[in-house]
C-alpha cells in the first residue's frame, strides 16, 4: 500500500482502488495516479492510501475498511465484464462496501464494474472509441424521484448546470444499471454517463480527474497500439483544442459526493 498522509491526525481516509498500472508519462510528470487523484478530489488534512487492485492488492482485514471514509475505483484498460481473477475479487469488495453503505466512486472502468459488480449489465459500445470531450445532459436534481443529497448541495449553491463537458476515453459502456440504481447523466453517443445507488455509490463514464496533457498521452498510446486510426486520433486532438471539459464542475461533484458533510 501507498499513502499520501496529509497530517498526522487526518481528518478524513480514503482508499484509491487503481485498476490499471502508471504510465510512464503520468509517472515522470506527476509521480504516479495517486498523485492525479489526490490532486483533483483531495483536501487539506487527508490520508489517500493507494491499492493496486489490477495487481491483486485490495484492503483486507489489517487496513479496517470501516475506517476509511470512502474508496474510488479508477479506470483501466481492461474490460469490466472480464473474469479475470483480480476484477473479480474487486467486485466481491465492491459488494461488500455497498452493504455498508461506504461510499464508492468509480470512474470509467470503475463506473461499470460498480455496475456490473451490483447486478447490472456493461458491454462494448457498439458506435465504438469515445474519445475527446463530450457533452453530457444532467437530470434535474429537484425532480428525482429520492432526494439527491449531493447533487442538491451544488444546485443550491448554484453550481448544477443542465450540460456540462467532460472528458471522456473509453469504448465499453453500461448498458444496463443495477436495480434500484438512478441516472443522472446521458448523451447522444452514452446512454449512463453517470448513475447513482442511493447516497453512497456513484459511477461516472467519464474522467473528472484526467487533465489535458494526460489526454494527448494516451491519444498517443492508442495510436502507437494500432487501437484508433491517425485520422481518428488527429480528429480528437482538433476537438480538444476547440472545446475544453468543464473541470471544476465535476471536481466540485466528485467532492461533493465524497465529502457530502463539508462545504465545499
Amino acid at each position: 500500500m501507498v499513502a499520501v498522509e496529509a497530517a498526522a491526525r487526518p481528518s478524513r481516509r480514503y482508499a484509491l482502488l487503481m485498476a490499471a498500472h502508471d504510465s510512464e508519462y503520468v509517472l515522470k510528470r506527476y509521480g504516479g495516479y495517486l498523485h492525479v487523484f489526490v490532486a483533483a478530489f483531495g483536501g487539506a488534512g487527508e490520508a489517500w492510501h493507494l491499492y493496486r487492485a489490477v495487481d491483486g492488492e485490495l484492503p483486507g482485514p489489517d487496513d479496517d475498511i470501516g475506517a476509511y471514509d470512502g474508496f474510488v475505483i479508477s479506470g483501466s484498460p481492461h474490460d469490466a465484464y472480464g473474469d479475470d481473477p483480480w476484477i473479480l475479487r474487486l467486485c466481491l469488495l465492491v459488494r461488500k462496501l455497498h452493504a455498508m453503505r461506504k461510499r464508492v466512486l468509480g470512474v470509467c472502468f470503475g463506473h461499470q464494474l460498480i455496475c456490473r459488480a451490483l447486478g447490472g449489465r456493461v458491454r462494448r459500445a457498439p458506435s465504438g472509441w469515445d474519445v475527446g470531450v463530450r457533452e453530457v445532459a444532467i437530470a434535474d436534481a429537484a425532480a428525482a424521484a429520492a432526494p439527491c443529497r449531493f447533487l442538491n448541495a451544488l444546485r443550491e449553491r448554484g453550481q448544477l448546470p443542465t450540460r456540462a463537458r467532460i472528458t471522456k476515453i473509453h469504448q465499453d459502456e453500461v448498458w444496463e444499471v443495477p436495480e434500484g440504481a438512478e441516472v443522472l447523466a446521458s448523451s447522444d453517443k452514452t446512454g449512463v454517463e453517470m448513475f447513482r445507488v442511493g447516497e453512497h455509490v456513484l459511477g461516472i463514464q467519464g474522467h473528472p480527474e484526467y487533465t489535458m496533457d494526460i489526454l494527448h498521452s494516451l491519444v498517443d498510446r492508442l495510436l502507437a497500439a494500432g487501437s484508433i486510426t491517425v485520422s481518428f486520433a488527429e480528429a480528437v486532438r482538433r476537438q480538444v483544442e476547440a472545446t475544453a471539459p468543464d473541470r471544476e464542475f465535476w471536481l466540485k461533484l466528485c467532492k461533493s459526493f465524497l465529502k457530502a458533510e463539508e462545504d465545499q
